[in-house]
């Protein structure tokens, strides 16, 4: 037991040595770190006065060189979860939660860019053959982006009463389930340029319809190419 509370403070000083600034939580643990370049570190619990008609709120989460990082949750006056988000490079990324004293009232997912290599692929389909559709890097100006589907809810039922899809900060047309605007911005610098093909689905039913010849069969033909006749015991019965 006196080792391990030794050990408790050793990690506590090392701790407290990197922090220029810090707190100390109501479970002993080191709080609002600001190192000596006064960047902010590991966990954060802050608390914000109403303000602007807004009402009062706390957060907590972690900090990794100043940024955002992993799950941030809010919490209301009450201590009522207001959002659950998750973020990294310090911007939402993925699934962020946002509530109402009843419940969950809505959804969104969200895609952050990493700022030392802002690019991203799409799939684009090409503007002359509605067949073929293409890989094609794309710069990404946004740090986060909309990206996936946003669902909205009914917060006392929890039943879905709206949904809207995304991909990159563009909303999918639901009947073409295509990214509009990034496909006419992508396909208008350069039809071909920067493109690979990843899909050709051919619309006739002929191509659909073929089936694959089985090994055997190909064996038996390459064992008798080049004769004129040979027979071939199908299972027939009679004539």
């Amino acid at each position: 037991m006196r080792w391990l509370v030794i050990a408790g403070i050793l990690l506590t000083t090392q701790a407290h040595s990197q922090c220029k600034t810090y707190i100390i939580g109501v479970r002993h643990d080191t709080l609002n770190c600001t190192d000596y370049n006064n960047n902010k570190q590991g966990k954060w619990v802050t608390n914000e006065p109403a303000r602007y008609g807004n009402p009062a709120y706390s957060e907590e989460g972690i900090y990794v060189d100043d940024k955002k990082e992993g799950v941030w949750r809010r919490y209301g006056g009450q201590g009522d979860v207001l959002a659950i988000e998750n973020y990294k490079w310090g911007q939402k990324n993925g699934l962020c939660d946002y509530y109402t004293l009843m419940g969950l009232e809505h959804e969104e997912s969200w895609k952050a860019t990493n700022p030392d290599n802002p690019y991203d692929t799409i799939q684009v389909p090409d503007l002359h053959d509605e067949s073929k559709i293409y890989l094609k890097v794309i710069r990404i100006d946004a740090s986060t982006s909309e990206h996936g589907t946003w669902t909205y809810y009914n917060p006392e039922t929890g039943l879905i009463t709206k949904t809207a899809t995304y991909i990159l900060g563009q909303q999918v047309d639901p009947i073409t389930n295509r990214p509009i605007g990034i496909i006419k911005n992508a396909n208008a610098a350069n039809p071909s340029e920067g493109k690979i093909p990843i899909q050709l689905q051919r619309r006739d039913s002929s191509a659909t319809a073929a089936k694959a010849v089985p090994d055997q069969v190909k064996a038996y033909e390459k064992k008798h190419q080049g004769k004129k006749q040979f027979k071939v015991r199908d299972g027939a019965t009679g004539n």
